[in-house]
């Protein structure tokens, strides 16, 4: 019988190698395409303690918070 392969290969993520300029292009198309860009170039809206959000406001605040981790 065949053997079934049973390792889980994740996203490759760039390494630095020196090249700055490439590397940073990369890794920002990278981003790009798992729609996380908005996040690294305009940050998200913390909600304050005591402040009252719609819901739609706390989703995406919990959207945003999870794609910045």
């Amino acid at each position: 019988m065949g053997e079934e392969s049973t390792q889980f290969h994740g996203p490759s993520v760039p390494k630095f190698d020196g090249d700055y300029d490439h590397w940073s292009m990369v890794m920002e198309n990278l981003l790009r395409s798992k729609e996380y860009w908005r996040v690294v170039a305009e940050g998200y809206q913390v909600i304050k303690a005591g402040e009252i959000a719609t819901t739609t406001q706390q989703k995406n605040y919990e959207e945003s918070k999870l794609k910045d981790l």
